[in-house]
């Protein structure tokens, strides 16, 4: 779904294009799921990905279809990459451009949502190569000491939600779905 800085729909392009050469402003979304411990759950892009393969991640990432509404498209997404189901809060949206190499870049207005759940992940191996759990001091460090083993995306997004929503870091009881 293509979008102007407004986040106006402006046409549709299919995602190998939207992603090539410097990439076309398309509306995506990203999803950060925090366990009751207060952890977020990373996971680590699919070695075969066409851009930033293998880089650690926020929990779920995607773009809604034509015609879907954002929040079928999050819910739908989370259930395709991790198996989960959970509440999930908007927080905020941005608009980035990430050069990966010569043919391929983000260039997205994402929607950023904050959910908690312990639920069990069940990963699609197509999608991710890993899963693990940090705590938000964990991931800091880690951000600190080695940026370029995440994704652009997430960085940006970690650095916004810990200065503007730190309400969603805290351990917090959760009831069972």
């Amino acid at each position: 779904m293509l979008v102007d800085e407004h986040d106006h729909e402006t046409g549709f392009l299919d995602k190998l294009a939207a992603h090539s050469g410097q990439g076309v402003l398309h509306r995506a979304f990203s999803l950060f799921v925090f366990n009751s411990q207060g952890e977020l759950l990373l996971q680590q892009r699919a070695a075969d990905k066409r851009l930033w393969p293998g880089f650690w991640s926020n929990t779920c990432c995607s773009h809604p279809r034509r015609g879907e509404a954002m929040d079928k498209a999050i819910h739908r997404r989370l259930g395709e990459e991790l198996g989960m189901q959970c509440e999930l809060d908007y927080l905020f949206k941005f608009q980035y451009q990430a050069q990966f190499d010569d043919e391929g870049a983000e260039h997205e207005l994402c929607w950023v949502y904050a959910g908690h759940s312990d639920a069990t992940p069940v990963v699609n191996v197509n999608e991710i190569s890993a899963l693990r759990y940090l705590s938000p001091a964990a991931l800091d460090q880690e951000m600190a000491s080695e940026p370029q083993a995440f994704t652009p995306w997430f960085r940006i997004e970690w650095e916004r939600l810990r200065r503007e929503h730190p309400q969603v870091l805290v351990p917090r009881a959760i009831l069972p779905a």
